[in-house]
């Protein structure tokens, strides 16, 4: 028995040692496995640290994407806006913007904004047109009354009986008068101011270097070629002598300036404009102010509120300002009214960009009341019926709620807020915009002193602008008196030797 358990003990211990060693092979494989495990976390570690560090890099790089893309979506937002601005700008001409027609593309359709339309009519004076030429009987009588010369010139033998022609001329000569100045009672000699000069013009040299400076648009060297060639070389005027004499007629046109100053002042309506001009390579403006009767134009070396301060008549003024649409002159005043046709050719521009019916609608319903207006003005009528003031607002604010339905759908951001910008202003100022419905005084628009500045732009093109402040104020008086004489009906050039003699004239 002894033996048995001795034996039993052994195979036990023989199968634990097999077992063991078992363990141990497995033991050893596995830490072989671990190993392996270790060196396989340790690079997936080293992966995963990688992959970390590129994925952080992606979101970053992914960042600065989004941030690259949102400011390309932006500059490419602000690009589109400019490009549709710029395309404004293109399509921006005489007929629909405040630009001149000289600044028309080449090729383009001549300006059409006054609303002519082609007719059949041959040119020339029509049936029923009064003509403006001389009778022999109006030239006859001229004769007889001294204004003209009269000599006679034969053609054929004499003694036979004739038709009687008249041929008009001037006889134009040189003529040195030698003024005398004698000693007083003292021995000296009063010179008068204007003979203080050994050689000095007279009055129809004065007015014709006048006429041309102002009314001709002729610039001062080309003023000296006419007068000398005039005279047949007789006479060798200056540029000099031409400025002076321009000078010296523009003091005497200050002191009318002050007349035709009051008279506006008297005017219960007056349209006013600028234009810009060139001093001295600076962009300088004139104002002009208007009335049928009276024009008087001033300078400033700016267009804002405080420049327009300085103009005395402005602040003296108590009627109604015509203008186009400059917020400023509404400090100045006790009314103002918008300019209708400025306002068309803005109306026409939003019609060609957004395509909405509602701007042309506008500008057909205004011109339609300014049709009625002057039906009734002709059949000698002042107001319209309260009746019809009233449907004509109701149908203004009407054409406005339909602009703001259009709005809504209009493409393109800048034609948008243009559009918008556009409808607030009709809303805003409405009142000053049907002003010439309750008072027929009002002008429909400030053409009147848009006309009267045509002459101002003639001058830049001819001159290229103006060298000193001084000279820009000069040409403004000196215009000023020729335009007001124009509106009375006088004779330009009689009136302006009356008034370098002293005559008063206006």
């Amino acid at each position: 028995m002894g033996s048995n358990y001795a034996k039993g003990v052994y195979d036990q211990l023989m199968d634990v040692m097999a077992r063991l060693d078992t363990m141990e092979a497995a033991h050893v494989q596995d830490r072989k496995e671990i190993r392996m495990l270790t060196s396989e976390v340790g690079s997936l570690r080293k992966e995963n640290t990688r992959l970390r560090e590129e994925v952080s890099g992606l979101r970053q790089e992914n960042a600065a994407l989004k941030e690259e893309g949102a400011a390309l979506r932006k500059e490419n937002g602000l690009l589109r806006e400019d490009n549709e601005r710029m395309k404004r700008i293109l399509d921006n001409d005489s007929t629909n913007s405040s630009l001149p027609p000289s600044s028309d593309q080449p090729g383009k359709a001549p300006n059409t904004y006054n609303g002519r339309k082609p007719t059949k009519k041959s040119p020339g004076a029509q049936p029923g047109h009064k003509g403006n030429g001389l009778s022999k009987a109006e030239v006859l009588r001229k004769i007889q009354a001294g204004v003209y010369g009269h000599r006679i010139e034969e053609i054929g033998v004499t003694d036979r009986p004739y038709i009687t022609r008249y041929r008009l001329d001037l006889d134009v000569r040189t003529v040195a008068t030698e003024i005398r100045i004698h000693a007083d009672d003292d021995g000296k000699f009063q010179v008068p101011g204007d003979l203080r000069a050994d050689v000095s013009y007279g009055g129809t040299v004065r007015a014709i270097v006048a006429f041309l400076y102002s009314e001709g648009v002729v610039a001062n060297d080309r003023i000296c070629m006419f007068i000398n060639s005039l005279s047949g070389d007789g006479m060798h005027i200056s540029t000099g002598s031409v400025y002076g004499l321009c000078k010296k007629f523009s003091e005497a046109c200050s002191r009318v300036c002050t007349t035709i100053e009051q008279g506006l002042l008297n005017a219960p309506v007056i349209c006013t404009d600028a234009t810009p001009v060139r001093t001295d390579g600076r962009m300088t403006d004139i104002r002009n102010f208007s009335t049928e009767r009276y024009a008087l134009y001033c300078s400033s070396e700016k267009k804002d509120l405080a420049s327009l301060g300085e103009f005395q008549i402005l602040k003296s003024f108590t009627g109604a300002f015509i203008h186009d649409h400059e917020t400023a002159l509404y400090h100045f005043g006790t009314q103002h009214g918008e300019c209708n046709v400025h306002l068309e050719r803005y109306l026409l521009k939003n019609t060609e960009e957004t395509g909405n019916t509602w701007s042309h609608e506008m500008a057909c319903f205004l011109e339609g009341m300014n049709r009625a207006r002057k039906e009734k003005k002709d059949r000698g009528e002042t107001h319209f019926l309260p009746e019809q003031l009233e449907r004509y607002s109701s149908r203004y604010d009407g054409i406005i709620a339909m602009g703001q339905g259009e709005n809504r759908r209009t493409k393109g951001r800048v034609a948008k807020k243009e559009e918008k910008a556009l409808l607030n202003r009709l809303i805003k100022y409405k009142a000053n915009h049907l002003l010439f419905l309750y008072d027929f005084r009002i002008h429909y628009s400030n053409n009147m002193s848009e006309k009267d500045l045509r002459i101002c732009k003639g001058r830049q093109k001819m001159a290229g602008g103006f060298r000193t402040a001084s000279g820009r104020e000069m040409y403004c008086k000196i215009i000023s008196f020729i335009e007001t004489v124009k509106r009375r009906g006088l004779n330009i050039f009689q009136s302006i030797i009356g008034l370098m003699e002293g005559t008063p004239v206006i």
